[in-house]
């Protein structure tokens, strides 16, 4: 179920992707069908993949309605509590404009601007994830974009998790539709007769989600391309085996491809957290993902010191980095690579999941050595602003020119230079 590894054999292991070459066939195909038939190959596909057949793309308001019926008081009452949580983190992100005089008195800024419409893609299929619904729309909202419109795959009944139904009513997004997989990000890029296009694309999906927005982007922005959801965990013979144990299964149930590893210097350790593995994971309902998921990417990686664990981590950048060590704050901020960083045994995983505030939609599959989590910046645009007088412009124009004519761009220098001469010619018979 498990591997323990050395740090050598660990490095040596083959984590390669598949080629996926057929998969990203499938989704060209799907993404032209789109933009040739519009809501008839939506309908279409949803069909063939979903098993349902739509009269309505539309999630109907009756829907919302009988979903409040259907879901408990604590899930309302925990969902609102995180909603305030993840709002009041990414009001902190806000930005705005800026406009600075330069010594000559021009005025230089950067005018800030939210982006007018974003496509928000919630997973369904193997669980529901109203969280995905929080962590995508909040900070949009926070951002200011005016429309936000979300899709979301049905099941065979044509139904959509009542959960997310909830969530989606609770942050007040007027624009929902039952549509997934490629099909759902081909709407968003190129538009269908009832889904106008969309500025950006965001929220983490299937194999077939994550290559049809690699092959809309350029058409619309895309946060970022989702691989496989990791956790590692470093920890020392301080850390209690069964909270390793039990955050690696957590981390191992999402998905067969999802990673698990925990990273220890202590034999001991690793031989407690293997057999705390093999008792908790037959208490799992998706005992066969997480078993799956184990084998084929989980790990116990011995290393000979913390140095050398946590120089792991930074050549790794994981999406989720559990500090289960001795001071852990301290060796925290010493790591450059991770997503995000959850310090000491009662910062799991979930917590940041749900319901602390930081964004969970995180860089995956090592792209933490460039990346950032999901914020309120990813739903923004910045424009330059320059306002130069004509003073400023007499005296610098000269290196304007010089800087031009050394690129060659003789248009540019000339640009300047007629101004320059009319402007100059004005000033001396004044």
């Amino acid at each position: 179920m498990i591997e323990v590894l050395q740090l050598a054999d660990y490095l040596c292991k083959d984590r390669q992707e598949e080629e996926q070459a057929a998969e990203r066939e499938a989704v060209r195909a799907i993404l032209a069908d789109v933009q040739a038939a519009g809501d008839r190959a939506l309908k279409r596909c949803t069909l063939q993949y979903d098993g349902v057949a739509l009269d309505d793309l539309r999630i109907p308001d009756h829907a919302y309605e009988r979903a409040y019926r259907q879901v408990t008081a604590e899930f309302l009452t925990a969902l609102r509590q995180a909603h305030d949580n993840i709002r009041r983190f990414h009001q902190a992100q806000t930005r705005t404009s800026l406009l600075l005089p330069d010594r000559e008195g021009n005025l230089l800024g950067q005018i800030v601007r939210p982006l007018r419409r974003v496509g928000i893609y919630v997973p369904g299929g193997r669980a529901a994830y109203p969280s995905s619904v929080l962590m995508n729309a909040v900070p949009a909202q926070v951002a200011g974009v005016r429309e936000i419109v979300l899709v979301t795959p049905p099941d065979r009944a044509g139904e959509v998790d009542p959960h997310v139904l909830v969530t989606i009513r609770e942050l007040g997004i007027a624009e929902a539709y039952r549509v997934g997989g490629a099909q759902a990000i081909g709407a968003l890029a190129y538009g269908t007769e009832t889904i106008r296009p969309v500025d950006k694309i965001t929220g983490p999906g299937n194999l077939y989600v994550a290559l049809a927005k690699q092959e809309v982007f350029g058409k619309v922005a895309i946060d970022m391309i989702a691989g496989p959801s990791e956790v590692m965990i470093v920890a020392d013979d301080s850390a209690d085996p069964d909270y390793v144990a039990a955050d690696m299964l957590a981390q191992a149930e999402h998905d067969p491809r999802a990673a698990a590893i925990c990273v220890t210097p202590s034999p001991a350790l690793a031989d407690r957290v293997a057999r705390a593995l093999a008792v908790q994971i037959e208490r799992l309902p998706r005992k066969e993902i997480a078993a799956e998921s184990l084998a084929a990417r989980g790990a116990i990686v011995l290393t000979d010191d913390l140095e050398q664990a946590f120089a792991l981590v930074d050549r790794m950048a994981p999406e989720h980095l559990e500090l289960l060590v001795e001071d852990a704050l301290s060796w925290a901020g010493r790591v450059e690579n991770a997503g995000a960083i959850f310090v000491g045994p009662y910062s799991p995983e979930p917590v940041g999941d749900y319901f602390a505030g930081p964004n969970h939609t995180l860089p995956t599959a090592g792209t933490a050595r460039f990346s950032s989590p999901l914020s309120v910046d990813d739903f923004i645009k910045k424009s330059s602003l320059i306002c130069y007088g004509k003073e400023s412009l007499l005296r610098n124009g000269h290196h304007v020119i010089a800087l031009a004519e050394a690129e060659g761009l003789t248009a540019h220098a000339q640009a300047i230079r007629v101004r320059l001469a009319k402007e100059g010619r004005e000033r001396n018979d004044g």
